[in-house]
């Protein structure tokens, strides 16, 4: 089943996004500059993951629980 009608696969591959985009963004800032365009879902996605961080852990925390249990 692929991870758009999967909602527990969906989440993860949502919270993976969000991750990845701030660790690219605060290792390599030039890159997700661009507020615009295809760039710019990246650009928000890292945004959600600066401004969110404390839940966006505890949901990555959550996942990875969920994963191992289920």
């Amino acid at each position: 089943m692929s991870a758009l009608f999967n909602f527990h696969s969906f989440l993860s591959v949502v919270l993976l996004v969000i991750c990845t985009c701030t660790y690219i963004k605060m290792q390599f800032p030039a890159i997700l500059e661009k507020r615009t365009g295809f760039r710019g879902f990246f650009w928000k996605a890292a945004r959600i993951g600066e401004r969110l961080s404390p839940w966006v852990a505890v949901g990555c925390f959550a996942m990875g629980i969920s994963i191992i249990i289920f």
